[in-house]
């Protein structure tokens, strides 16, 4: 198992179809059905972002997920304290290859790149009816702090 970073918009467009598709089945009055072609091109638009890394998982050659993080600056404020993060936008893993520490081992690749930078909150958020995520997030030992709620009116 290697982790690298990676610019390859193509492939991470490839590889979010297992996350995207997760979310479309969950939630399909909130996710479009998956389109390689406008998903290639969203990442294209992002990948050479400063503020955006993304970590290319694959096991020998073959690509199986990645890992799409920001690092986020917030001054302090009249309400809040300064503070960093590393926040990871998506973890996918391919359906096939999942249960065997991948993401984990994402989760710790990402946990070193923050540490690194001098960074020490990692920060993150998951649809609520996603048990994989939550349970996957509560086992890599992250506690909710806030939650998001919403009213369809």
């Amino acid at each position: 198992m290697k982790i690298s970073h990676t610019n390859d918009f193509e492939l991470i467009a490839k590889l979010n179809k297992y996350v995207h598709d997760l979310h479309a089945n969950l939630y399909p009055d909130s996710f479009k059905e998956y389109n390689f072609e406008e998903i290639k091109t969203f990442f294209q638009k992002i990948i050479d972002k400063e503020e955006f890394t993304f970590l290319l998982l694959k096991d020998g050659d073959q690509p199986i997920g990645y890992a799409w993080i920001e690092f986020r600056d917030f001054p302090e404020n009249a309400f809040k304290k300064a503070y960093k993060s590393v926040y990871v936008h998506q973890i996918s893993i391919s359906e096939n290859q999942r249960k065997k520490s991948y993401g984990s081992r994402l989760m710790d690749e990402i946990t070193h790149i923050a540490i690194a930078r001098g960074i020490n909150k990692v920060e993150l958020d998951y649809w609520f009816n996603n048990e994989i995520a939550k349970n996957f997030y509560k086992k890599n030992d992250f506690v909710k702090n806030r939650e998001f709620v919403y009213k369809d009116i």
